[in-house]
């Protein structure tokens, strides 16, 4: 794909697969039987790729909470359509990355107070240096060098270049 604002590759596809293999694989000697609960859009395509590889049973949901990439401060409404009963289970929240942390620490206190599952686990792709304190298990494949902003794999840049199959800097 051709675009502008496509900078330097970080992770090439073949990268995004070996990592994917990892966090499966974490999962999979970790658990027997999860509740998966994907962030929208984002982590479409990360929890897709990585359910595909759970060798255990696997229930799916979703949760979204529209923000700006790397805002520590996200105040926007957090959408949880339950669909599966989740008190009790152990529940992994699938996102593509963890990049400030701000959004993925509320969504994970808000269903470990509201829902009250048994375990709560995080699982992306990668996380970023600079990213916020969350005091949940975080399954990942790779830690970031700099807090760069990344597009691609899910990860957008004004509401585009989600479909990008690999991920890059960006160039603005």
């Amino acid at each position: 794909m051709r675009n502008r604002h496509l900078g330097e590759l970080v992770l090439n596809e073949a990268q995004i697969q070996a990592g994917t293999k990892k966090v499966a694989e974490l999962i999979n000697q970790q658990f027997e039987e999860v509740v998966v609960i994907s962030v929208v859009p984002g982590g479409i395509l990360f929890t897709a790729d990585l359910v595909r590889q759970l060798e255990i049973e696997v229930r799916m949901d979703t949760i979204s909470c529209p923000h700006t990439p790397g805002d520590r401060n996200n105040q926007s409404e957090i959408v949880y359509h339950q669909n599966i009963e989740i008190e009790g289970k152990d529940v992994i929240v699938i996102d593509d990355a963890i990049e400030s942390g701000g959004t993925m620490k509320r969504l994970v206190e808000y269903l470990s107070t509201h829902y009250q599952p048994k375990t709560l686990s995080i699982a992306t792709l990668f996380v970023k240096p600079g990213r916020v304190d969350i005091p949940f298990p975080q399954l990942y494949a790779y830690e970031m060098e700099n807090d760069d902003l990344l597009v691609g794999y899910g990860l957008p840049w004004q509401d585009k270049l989600r479909n990008v199959p690999y991920v890059s800097k960006l160039v603005k």
